[in-house]
C-alpha cells in the first residue's frame, strides 16, 4: 500500500478502535511540520507495529491514540469517541498506556503497582480496591506469567519483569485498546523473549484486544503481529498486512539505507548491508 492508495482506505466503520483521517500536526512556536496527512484505522484484534527513524512522528502519532494532545488539522477517533468533543481523562481512562518512563514507586510491590492501573494513578488509593479488584490484580500477574513477582518491589524487578508489570497494569481498565511505547527497550535477550511471548499470549487470549505498538527493532515484534505502519518525515510510507509492508523494499525507503528482512516460524530480523554491496 502506498502514500497514494492511502488515500483510498476504506470509511472506519462504527466498530474501528481507532480512526485518523487528514491528521496534521504542527509546532506552533516554529510551526514545523511533526505529521502530515495521516489517515489510519486499527480494528479490533488488530496488532500494529508502529515503525519509522528518530524524529518521524512515532511518539506524536502514539500520543493522539493516547488522547494525550489534539490534532492541529483533521480528526482523531478513539474508541468512538472523536477528540475535541468528548472528556479526555475518560477516554483515557478506557486505553491501555505502556511506557519505560512510567512513573512509578520503587518501593510499591508487583500487585499494588498493577492495582493502580484500577485508578490511575501513581500512589494506591487503597480506598477504592475492594477484594475483586484485588483478585483481578492477581489474575493479571498470572495472566503474564510473573504470579511470583506480587510481593516483590518494583524497584529490585529487571527490566522485562517490569515491562510485564506495567502491561498488567494497564490491563486493569480492561481496554479495547493498547498503546505500547517502545517496551522493549534496554531489555537483555531472555527478557525480551520473554515479553514477546507474553504479547503473543496476550493477543490469543484477547481476540478483540487492539495494540499499537513502537518498536525501533523487528526481532521485537511478536507472531501476533498483523500490521505495520511506516513513517517518514511525519507521512505514511506505507501501511497494511505484515507481509505486504515489512519488506526490505520498504525499509530500505523508510530508513534510507539497504535493509533486508528475513521472517521464520512467525519472528522477524533485519539487517543493513554496505551500500553498493
Amino acid at each position: 500500500m502506498t502514500e497514494e492508495t492511502a488515500e483510498r482506505e476504506p470509511a472506519a466503520g462504527p466498530g474501528a478502535v481507532v480512526a485518523l483521517r487528514e491528521v496534521g500536526v504542527r509546532r506552533y512556536t516554529t510551526d514545523q511540520v511533526i505529521l502530515d496527512g495521516v489517515d489510519w484505522t486499527v480494528r479490533p484484534g488488530e496488532h500494529w507495529a508502529l515503525l519509522g527513524a528518530n524524529g518521524a512522528g512515532k511518539t506524536t502519532l502514539l500520543r493522539l491514540l493516547g488522547a494525550l494532545m489534539h490534532p492541529t488539522t483533521g480528526s482523531v477517533e478513539v474508541l468512538g469517541s472523536r477528540l475535541g468533543r468528548v472528556d479526555v481523562r475518560e477516554l483515557r481512562a478506557r486505553i491501555g498506556h505502556v511506557t519505560s518512563a512510567q512513573r512509578v514507586p520503587q518501593d510499591l510491590d508487583a500487585h499494588t503497582v498493577v492495582l493502580t492501573g484500577h485508578t490511575g494513578t501513581v500512589q494506591p488509593l487503597w480506598r477504592m480496591y475492594d477484594e475483586a479488584v484485588r483478585q483481578r490484580a492477581h489474575e493479571l500477574l498470572a495472566e503474564l506469567e510473573i504470579k511470583e513477582l506480587a510481593d516483590r518491589p518494583y524497584g529490585v524487578c529487571s527490566g522485562g519483569q517490569r515491562a510485564r508489570i506495567l502491561i498488567a497494569r494497564a490491563l486493569m481498565a480492561d481496554p479495547a485498546l493498547l498503546l505500547l511505547d517502545e517496551p522493549f527497550n534496554a531489555l537483555d535477550l531472555p527478557s525480551r523473549e520473554d515479553l514477546v511471548e507474553a504479547m503473543h499470549r496476550l493477543a490469543e487470549g484477547r481476540p478483540r484486544l487492539a495494540t499499537v505498538t513502537v518498536t525501533h527493532h523487528l526481532e521485537e515484534l511478536s507472531p501476533a503481529v498483523s500490521h505495520a505502519l511506516l513513517l517518514r518525515e511525519g507521512r505514511i510510507l506505507t501501511r497494511g498486512p505484515v507481509e505486504e509492508t515489512l519488506t526490505g523494499t520498504w525499509l530500505t525507503a523508510c530508513f534510507g539505507r539497504p535493509i533486508a528482512v528475513n521472517r521464520h516460524e512467525g519472528r522477524w530480523w533485519a539487517y543493513s548491508g554496505r551500500q553498493g554491496s
